[in-house]
């Protein structure tokens, strides 16, 4: 419990460093705590960047806990109106054009959301890491130029879209700065990068997330926050099926 108060003294405090090595699950728990919030909006643009071509998308999103997420597209014009709800390991996705909504699911979550490096089974992922994985403290070693506690997180059931994760959690503000993702095999899957973080109502922000699949070739995803509320009042039609529908 003390080293646990000391890794918040960490995040709480600038430049105050825990004097000794916390424990696995103690560095999970204060991750989740900075991932973790009641409720959210943001506006970003998502840049899809591949060797031929940058496609970039801005969405307003909200958020209620872990379970409840929803996504409004607002550029470009040919995908303006398209929405996507998450309610628990539900994901719907409302199309203007066709003017229906289809619901996401099977073989489906594992593509990438319009084309990105993100699945839609990835937004299904909440920021739950001490009760989906068991992990060890493996090193220190800095990512993006600060100081990590490194660690290797293995899922606790096969519930998870990732059985193994290496995870550089930030010694003072306890965010995963980098993670690398991998399948049962071994392989790397994915990289995900957060940077430019500030803090934001007294948390610390990525303004900065850059996610690549590494099975695909010369190709990412930049998301670049632009403004981000917590502790906001949402509507509860928000996070229904008829607030798909709405225009």
């Amino acid at each position: 419990m003390e080293r646990l108060v000391l890794v918040a003294l960490a995040v709480l405090v600038p430049g105050l460093a825990p004097a000794a090595t916390p424990t696995a699950d103690e560095l999970l728990a204060a991750m989740d705590e900075v991932l973790q919030f009641d409720t959210r909006t943001s506006t970003a643009t998502m840049e899809v960047i591949d060797a031929r071509r940058t496609r970039s998308y801005r969405m307003k999103s909200y958020a209620r806990g872990q379970d409840d997420a929803a996504v409004l597209y607002l550029e470009p014009a040919r995908e303006k109106g398209t929405k996507m709800l998450r309610k628990d390991d539900n994901l719907w996705l409302y199309m203007p054009r066709a003017e229906r909504v289809q619901k996401i699911s099977g073989h489906m979550l594992r593509q990438g959301m319009m084309g990105s490096d993100m699945s839609y089974e990835d937004m299904l992922e909440a920021a739950d890491f001490e009760e989906k994985y068991e992990a060890e403290v493996v090193g220190e070693e800095e990512a993006a130029g600060r100081p990590c506690w490194k660690l290797e997180a293995r899922a606790r059931d096969d519930s998870v879209s990732y059985p193994r994760r290496l995870i550089w959690i930030d010694k003072q503000n306890m965010m995963p700065l980098r993670q690398e993702l991998f399948a049962l095999s071994g392989m790397m899957l994915k990289v995900w990068i957060m940077s430019e973080i500030e803090m934001v109502s007294g948390r610390p922000v990525a303004r900065r997330m850059e996610i690549s699949d590494q099975l695909k070739q010369d190709s990412k995803t930049v998301f670049l926050l632009e403004e981000v509320s917590f502790g906001v009042e949402l509507e509860d039609e928000v996070f229904t099926r008829r607030w798909l529908e709405r225009n």
